[in-house]
């Protein structure tokens, strides 16, 4: 048994770190409090109740063709995952930077595996919406499935290009931690999670077009029913396109000042 601890290729070795990382970052975010587990669901869940709250009262039912609820959630879970998964995976250094002391953990290993818990959660708290709005009589059966979880997967992706790169960014100037941030807020009103984006006046919305989120949304509710409006621009590969891009900027990073954020 100890030979073969010692011959495992590096490959084992980056998953079996991967995995340690993994559940020690659950452990951390499902036990920190009492009530830290009902938080990560409460959060999500009462952002959407509240902006469904809203257009209820504005008395809409469909948007592009398909159910309010549907457009609504649809867009507030992709968007929320791309969010929390820039958000942890940007702050996945610090905490950890006790691990580097240990040859086989290095800074990327935190970030990639905060990235995968984000996506197991979002996962479920997906799964907890749909379930609790099909109650009610909502239909959130996809019309094309596999196109919902290739941009599912795609929004998930251009989350860990993003994490990656600010990864770096913060650790190299601190202060530029509030600016990203700050680009949250324009980047949830400009995703189109809110308001339709096939309502938007040209030229402005071939300008909102340049959004890789966007691409991600539209085509997860285009998924949901055919009969959904979209934006001709629509292009899953241009989201594709986009998370290559991320992903390599933010690996070449990480290479080269892995020195300097691992001290």
């Amino acid at each position: 048994m100890q030979n073969s601890y010692l011959n495992r290729t590096p490959l084992q070795i980056t998953l079996s770190t991967w995995k340690a990382l993994f559940l020690r970052e659950a452990l951390s975010r499902l036990t920190g409090s009492r009530i830290a587990w009902l938080w990560l669901l409460f959060e999500p869940i009462f952002h959407m109740s509240f902006l469904l709250f809203i257009f209820t009262v504005m008395r809409m039912r469909t948007v592009g063709g398909i159910n309010i609820v549907v457009w609504l959630l649809v867009g507030l879970i992709f968007f929320f995952t791309f969010k929390r998964t820039a958000t942890q995976t940007k702050n996945g250094i610090t905490p950890n930077k006790q691990l580097f002391t240990y040859r086989q953990v290095k800074p990327i290993d935190t970030v990639i595996s905060r990235a995968c818990l984000e996506a197991f959660l979002m996962t479920i708290i997906g799964f907890i919406v749909v379930a609790a709005a099909s109650l009610f009589g909502v239909d959130f059966m996809p019309n094309d499935f596999l196109s919902l979880i290739l941009a599912f997967f795609g929004i998930w992706l251009f989350g860990l290009g993003f994490g990656l790169i600010t990864s770096v960014c913060i650790q190299l100037a601190p202060d530029s931690d509030h600016i990203i941030n700050l680009l949250m807020t324009p980047a949830y009103m400009l995703s189109g999670v809110i308001i339709p984006i096939s309502n938007v006046p040209e030229p402005y919305r071939h300008y909102l077009s340049y959004n890789p989120i966007v691409h991600g949304i539209e085509t997860a509710r285009q998924a949901m029913s055919t009969y959904y409006h979209t934006i001709p621009e629509l292009d899953l590969n241009y989201l594709y396109s986009a998370d290559l891009v991320t992903i390599f900027i933010g690996l070449a990073l990480h290479r080269r000042f892995e020195y300097l954020i691992g001290k």
